[in-house]
């Protein structure tokens, strides 16, 4: 582990964003004292919705998952990539967090609880009278708790139970003509109960509207400036803007996460690490609020900011758990994935033939920077395994060990093709995956960045044995709701890996 402290930075004008990069998608924000917390979506992956904490609303540190047992979260084998888990609310109140969310694979709207967001989290109190996905909760002065879904309806939970107390009843829905009202939150904000909804759909002409009433049922009156945020029909380097959610920081000023991505290359443009999580400045102007910058530098918030540790570029597997910014498919069976039979080492045993099975043996990490290295050393034995970068079964590269011999494959929909292979010595092998963001087109088609694989030589030179186009790991290309995730997997018996480095490359 880094040994970087987490003394306040000096002050500077302007940060990155995003501020969470990579597949972190629907981020939704909750502060205690000084302390922030957020959670996202994690679709087919296992375990489910990742927790961060954060001192500063800029750096933030992944502390856990909030579905992380079997009992918390069932993704059945045949459930689609960019299907499972959507769009979770967090809240704190009463003196403990709730998190709820939909299960749209299994079991649909579901709530569970802490004391602390790090974990453990409760099993879930199951909410099959709550029907629509992206579920919000937000409790009236008495303490009757309301349940606000995408479409956009209300009603009231008892949330120890998940008795629904009534008939639901409808609110505002966002802009005449504006498709996919979703992601709704609602608010106690001075005199105003407001609810803020995304709209016009999570691609290009994603928005953020905004309403306002007396009371938490309506009602509402729509904001005259909406949206309040978009950046559709726009060249802005950050697209596809919207699904957010405010938070005030204890110096009153106010702040909004949202979702966002970063287009490369060419004509139509393609994002590859998915929808990221951004923050923006909030103010508020005749009760409204009107949201600030939103750029990849953005305004610093007007405090010394707060760095926690620099993550490792290596996991050396030494511990008896995987850090929980490891994932895997649908499920993660302990006797098909573990650190303890082989100390310092990951061991995994094949259950599907390929990437392009549902059930495939996999742990991966989510690609976060445009540029990056990824490698690991493998011991295959008598079974098959390897490295990949997987977008989702149809769409995916790997670099695979079997027999003395390595191949890298590409599948991108329904073609799947060996494009390279070469002889190795038996034993061990470090495998690579290089990308590279693309600075200058060739064309209109140039993809965002170039994959190169390969492995490397005793004396650590890479040997490249296909370089092929990024764009068709893309969410343009293959559709669906995620990013690019780099992992290991096994597809025939049992295989070691002895490490894993992640290395950002951006400049």
């Amino acid at each position: 582990m880094s040994s970087r402290s987490n003394r306040p930075e000096t002050r500077t004008s302007t940060v990155n964003n995003p501020v969470i990069p990579g597949f972190h998608p629907d981020p939704s924000i909750c502060r205690v004292g000084e302390d922030y917390y957020l959670a996202c979506s994690s679709f087919e992956y296992f375990p489910g919705v990742p927790l961060f904490h954060s001192r500063d609303l800029v750096h933030w540190t992944q502390i856990g998952n909030a579905l992380d047992r079997p009992s918390q979260l069932r993704l059945p084998l045949d459930s689609r990539s960019s299907g499972g888990i959507y769009a979770p609310t967090l809240r704190h109140h009463d003196g403990r967090f709730w998190l709820i969310v939909t299960n749209v694979s299994a079991d649909g709207n579901l709530l569970v609880t802490a004391t602390d967001p790090a974990g453990p989290w409760s099993d879930p109190v199951w909410l099959p009278g709550v029907h629509g996905i992206d579920p919000d909760l937000a409790w009236d002065e008495d303490g009757t708790c309301w349940c606000t879904v995408a479409g956009v309806s209300q009603v009231r939970l008892d949330p120890y139970t998940g008795e629904t107390l009534g008939p639901a009843r409808s609110l505002w829905s966002g802009m005449p003509g504006a498709k996919a009202p979703e992601a709704p939150h609602l608010y106690r904000i001075g005199d105003y109960w407001y609810l803020l909804i995304a709209e016009g759909g999570t691609e290009r002409c994603h928005a953020v509207a905004i309403a306002r009433a007396r009371t938490s049922g309506g009602p509402f009156e729509p904001c005259p400036d909406n949206p309040i945020l978009t950046h559709r029909g726009t060249d802005h380097p950050v697209q596809n803007t919207g699904h957010a959610d405010l938070v005030q920081a204890p110096d009153g000023s106010w702040w909004m996460v949202l979702l966002g991505v970063r287009p490369g290359g060419g004509t139509p443009g393609w994002h590859v690490l998915g929808r990221e999580t951004f923050l923006a400045p909030v103010t508020w102007v005749d009760d409204w609020p009107v949201v600030g910058e939103l750029s990849l530098q953005a305004p610093a918030p007007p405090w010394p900011l707060q760095p926690g540790p620099v993550p490792p570029v290596r996991d050396d597997f030494d511990l008896n758990e995987l850090a929980p910014q490891w994932v895997s498919l649908r499920h993660r069976p302990a006797e098909d994935c573990t650190t303890k039979e082989r100390p310092g080492w990951l061991t995994l045993r094949a259950r599907g033939a390929s990437l392009d099975h549902t059930d495939v043996t996999f742990v991966g990490r989510r690609q976060q920077h445009q540029s990056c290295r990824v490698r690991t050393l493998v011991d295959v034995g008598e079974g098959h395994g390897g490295l990949a970068v997987r977008l989702d079964e149809q769409h995916h590269y790997d670099i695979e060990v079997a027999s003395g011999e390595v191949q890298v494959r590409a599948r991108i929909g329904p073609l799947s093709t060996v494009v390279a292979s070469r002889q190795v010595p038996p034993g061990r092998v470090i495998l690579r995956i290089e990308v590279t963001a693309v600075e200058t087109l060739h064309d209109a088609r140039t993809g965002p960045d170039t994959v190169s694989i390969g492995i490397e030589e005793p004396d650590g030179t890479f040997a490249e044995l296909a370089s092929l186009d990024g764009k068709y790991l893309s969410t343009e290309v293959a559709g669906g709701f995620t990013g690019r995730v780099f992992g290991m997997y096994a597809s025939t018996g049992t295989v070691h890996f002895d490490w894993f480095d992640y290395e950002p490359l951006d400049r």
